[in-house]
């Protein structure tokens, strides 16, 4: 991109102040902020001109599980469905690791926290062992997919090759690179990181998908003949992936998409419930449940919104090609973003000062036609890592792995 096919762009979008350092910069960084300007979608920005209107809920209805019991009693059919799509080269694995470590005291990537006591014992390696367990069952090996982010990448490569990825066959294991969305203050005018680059964060778990399009990962896909991806959050240490039991159940019951959950332990936990909105498969948020739908019975007198998502998906790879034309809804968050002031001083701060813009997985799973909520047992499948204490820490997650016999 030349200097002026770049103002232009940016004249279009009400944002020529990004380039008001560019004659003070070096050719190479001349050349790094011309090819972010090119790849930054300036149109997510202008959303936060009318936040108000975007996510608007249809009409919400419940959505049934596939409970324990009837999982348990299908469980040899499903099971030998899913190890014959695994060993067949149809199930890839897809990790979302683009944090940091930062709510947990770390200025690392979040997968490469320590939560050992006697030991080294990493987030990364806890999931990869996990996985492991089903490479074992079924004598084949799972394509690893690992997102990384702009923030992270090089660090999280540099940490599983010197890790010998922890005992996984690097033959099977590729990283791509999550998409970037600019930052802005409120009246949606994007803030400078430095002289040379705007402020930017990873574009929300939901654009795992077309990140993966953009860095090439699809084709290898397609390549292979991987028909499922198993998506999961780099913070669930207890987390099964590509669960036979979970890739058999889908494919029998011919879904377009698997969502493992669990039962919720109070009606105002703070996760996401599977539900239909409009007919349609859908998730409803925590804090986007009234009093009624917590309240709401289903016919066997039980709370008929009582099954949270726990970020782990089966998604039928045929139909998320479909999506790759469609622009997901945007999720406005107020956020403290880093900046550098009119006198070039970085500043932190302490109270958010702006908006970050995210697509989310949930808005994915209401594209799809049909989902099956597969219930698994909240104490074995749910550790996830969000705080340093207290609830879903690394405290608490300890606790769940010790419980399961894992050596700290």
């Amino acid at each position: 991109m030349t200097y002026v096919e770049a103002l232009e762009k940016l004249e279009k979008w009400g944002q020529t102040h990004v380039l008001q350092y560019f004659d003070e910069l070096t050719q190479d960084k001349q050349q790094e902020l011309l090819t972010q300007i090119e790849e930054t979608d300036f149109s997510v920005v202008e959303s936060c001109k009318h936040k108000e209107e975007l996510n608007k809920k249809g009409v919400i209805s419940p959505l049934a599980a596939m409970e324990l019991p009837e999982i348990q009693a299908c469980a040899d059919s499903f099971r030998e469905t899913g190890l014959e799509a695994i060993k067949a080269g149809k199930v890839g694995a897809v990790l979302l690791a683009g944090g940091m470590g930062t709510r947990l005291g770390s200025d690392d990537p979040k997968g490469m926290y320590n939560i050992g006591l006697t030991k080294d014992v990493y987030i990364f390696e806890r999931l990869i062992v996990n996985l492991m367990e089903v490479v074992k069952q079924a004598e084949a090996w799972v394509p690893l997919f690992i997102m990384t982010s702009d923030k992270n990448k090089e660090a999280t490569e540099k940490f599983l090759k010197e890790h010998d990825f922890f005992g996984y066959n690097k033959e099977f294991v590729w990283f791509f690179k999550q998409d970037m969305a600019p930052a802005s203050d409120y009246e949606g005018k994007v803030y400078m990181e430095e002289k040379w680059k705007m402020s930017t964060s990873p574009n929300g778990n939901g654009g795992w998908y077309s990140s993966m399009e953009k860095g090439g990962i699809n084709q290898i896909v397609h390549e292979k003949g991987i028909e499922w991806l198993n998506v999961f959050a780099v913070d669930n240490v207890l987390q099964r992936i590509a669960d036979p039991v979970f890739v058999g159940a889908t494919i029998q019951k011919k879904c377009a998409v698997g969502a493992k959950v669990v039962r919720k332990n109070a009606p105002d936990e703070k996760v996401g419930v599977m539900c239909l909105e409009d007919g349609r498969p859908s998730i409803v948020e925590y804090y986007e449940l009234t009093e009624e739908l917590m309240n709401a019975k289903d016919e066997k007198g039980e709370p008929a919104y009582n099954f949270g998502v726990i970020l782990n998906y089966l998604f039928r790879e045929a139909d998320l090609k479909a999506m790759l034309d469609k622009k997901l809804p945007l999720h406005v968050v107020e956020k403290k973003i880093p900046y550098i002031n009119q006198d070039l001083e970085y500043v932190k701060p302490e109270e958010p000062n702006g908006y970050k813009f995210e697509g989310l997985v949930l808005d994915m799973i209401h594209q799809m036609d049909s989902c099956l909520p597969f219930e698994v047992v909240r104490e074995k499948e749910f550790a996830p890592i969000k705080n340093k204490t207290g609830v879903d820490s690394v405290e608490s997650a300890r606790a769940l792995l010790a419980a399961n016999g894992v050596q700290l």
